[in-house]
């Protein structure tokens, strides 16, 4: 008799709860010199396609946390994405932030932007602006995802400074780091940095300066290298909200 696909699902996230790796990917533990460029917020018509040639000019892959919104109203680009061999996560449908809504509307927008980047997206799920708690990660766990954060992030959605910006990859680029950029942008406080061009010519220099020492992997790629390192969650959602 076969066990109720429920069933299997729960037994799955139980099994998950107690081997300790619930909490929200940070980095990976590894020596290889590898890293994983990730863009949040896109697709966006304008700024997207200029990434993606700066990506391939030189031969960096990536991972795009998209909006399901943005995703729905630029089918083109989600297909040039997976098909040049990124990797495309799920953002939400629309940035909702997941520990102030309902499990039920958690659950919604998560399937929602999995119709919108379907068949390319994987099982990989950003919270919008980073905000994450348990009963996120139990509905996440529910639907087979894995919540992935960042090990550090450059300010790009506040600053139109280039030079700053890369000059901060430069040093804050290990081995194992995931790395947080955004190629569109939601809820910004001013108008201005909607402009990603700085963003964009910030990592075109990194790309040339470093490059040589260290490979841009999909974060599935990545995970393959070693241990995912992860940030503990908890029962009540974030003070900062």
């Amino acid at each position: 008799m076969k066990m109720p696909y429920a069933l299997k699902k729960l037994r799955r996230m139980l099994g998950e709860l107690r081997r300790g790796t619930t909490g929200i990917i940070t980095r990976v533990a590894t020596a290889e010199p590898v890293a994983a460029l990730t863009f949040d917020d896109g697709p966006h018509p304008v700024f997207t396609p200029r990434l993606l040639d700066i990506l391939e000019r030189h031969q960096a892959r990536a991972t795009f946390f998209m909006i399901g919104q943005n995703a729905y109203c630029h089918p083109e680009l989600v297909q040039r994405i997976g098909q040049a061999g990124h990797a495309i996560g799920n953002h939400s449908w629309d940035h909702a932030i997941f520990p102030l809504i309902t499990g039920r509307k958690r659950r919604a927008q998560l399937r929602a932007c999995a119709r919108a980047i379907a068949p390319y997206g994987e099982r990989l799920f950003r919270p919008p602006h980073g905000y994450y708690n348990v009963p996120s990660q139990l509905d996440v766990l529910w639907l087979g995802y894995r919540a992935i954060n960042w090990s550090f992030e450059v300010n790009d959605w506040c600053s139109l400074d280039a030079d700053r910006m890369a000059e901060r990859l430069v040093s804050q680029t290990r081995p194992g780091s995931i790395i947080l950029l955004h190629d569109g942008l939601c809820d910004v406080s001013e108008e201005r940095f909607l402009d990603r061009r700085p963003m964009l010519s910030a990592l075109d220099t990194v790309l040339e300066r470093i490059g040589d020492r260290f490979r841009f992997v999909t974060l599935p790629e990545l995970l393959q290298y070693g241990r995912a390192e992860r940030q503990g969650i908890h029962w009540f959602k974030n003070p900062e909200l």
